[in-house]
């Protein structure tokens, strides 16, 4: 019996008018997403890099050549406030990683670049978190995998709105 089981149980018996089975899904995706947070983190970490750093650098990395953005644009694609944007840029820049410069098409906004050193290293910590995410998901089999993913993709696209074209 899990954790959550115990949890389910112990309701049952204290409140068997209400409906725990809820639980079951709830309560153990939270415990998933906390061990997938810890372990995704202690490989950043590895990297020199915050969960927020490496998502900022990613969003530029993907983003394609030159691998810039606005910092509003970081934000859509990071799903964090502007203010956060910018103290996570301004370590990047700090380090070396990214850098700022004034927007070609308004000449009041900025548009933060990965800098070479900063698309070395998203490069090596992206592929190290891609087997890292194979390993954690290697407990399932390729079909149940595909099947966890159908379903989540099925309930999130339930609870948030859907992505406009233009993110």
């Amino acid at each position: 019996m899990d954790h959550v089981a115990r949890i389910q149980a112990e309701w049952r018996a204290e409140r068997p008018d209400v409906d725990t089975s809820p639980q079951g899904v709830i309560g153990r995706l939270h415990r998933i997403a906390n061990q997938l947070t810890g372990e995704l983190t202690l490989l950043y970490a590895k990297y020199g890099l915050t969960e927020g750093e490496f998502d900022v650098l990613a969003a530029l990395r993907r983003a394609g050549a030159p691998y810039e953005r606005a910092p509003g644009e970081i934000a859509l694609h990071t799903m964090v406030t502007t203010g956060a944007v910018t103290k996570r840029v301004d370590r990047l820049e700090a380090a070396g990683l990214v850098r700022r410069r004034r927007s070609d098409a308004d000449g009041r906004g900025r548009v933060v670049r990965l800098t070479p050193a900063g698309r070395r290293l998203i490069d090596k910590a992206f592929t190290a978190h891609m087997a890292n995410e194979q390993r954690l998901l290697g407990v399932l089999t390729p079909e149940e995998s595909a099947q966890l993913e159908k379903l989540l993709t099925t309930w999130l696209g339930h609870l948030e709105p859907p992505e406009s074209a233009a993110t």
